[in-house]
């Protein structure tokens, strides 16, 4: 079992930052991919980056409405993985969710994810 646990959402206005940050317990942490999703009201959830390990590195994935803008990692000591969002947009406003998968290589959608947080909310306004 894993347990996964979200900080970090708030209100900010458009192009502020934030820093969400997920800590997780219960299983080896280095290891397990890891990623954020995110649903806005009325719409499904979708994935958003993810952070794995294969062939000795650290390989990052990103959807492209943030790529350049969202930037995750993960801090093994700490056992947190972050997400950085910085020139957020309106269209960023959703609750963002932590998930961890058991496969080394993923499929990036909701049903590649085994674990998931409760969500921490990010609004942003115009």
């Amino acid at each position: 079992q894993v347990q996964l646990v979200e900080s970090g959402g708030g209100s900010v206005q458009d192009g502020g930052s934030l820093e969400l940050s997920c800590v997780a317990s219960g299983r080896t942490f280095s290891r397990l991919p890891m990623a954020w999703f995110r649903q806005a009201p009325g719409k499904e959830r979708e994935f958003v980056a993810a952070i794995r390990w294969d062939g000795g590195r650290y390989y990052a994935d990103y959807t492209d409405s943030v790529k350049g803008r969202f930037t995750i990692s993960r801090d093994i000591a700490k056992i947190t993985v972050y997400l950085q969002m910085n020139s957020l947009k309106p269209e960023d406003t959703a609750v963002y969710y932590c998930a961890a998968s058991t496969s080394t290589r993923p499929r990036l959608d909701v049903g590649g994810m085994d674990y998931w947080g409760k969500g921490t909310l990010v609004n942003v306004s115009s």
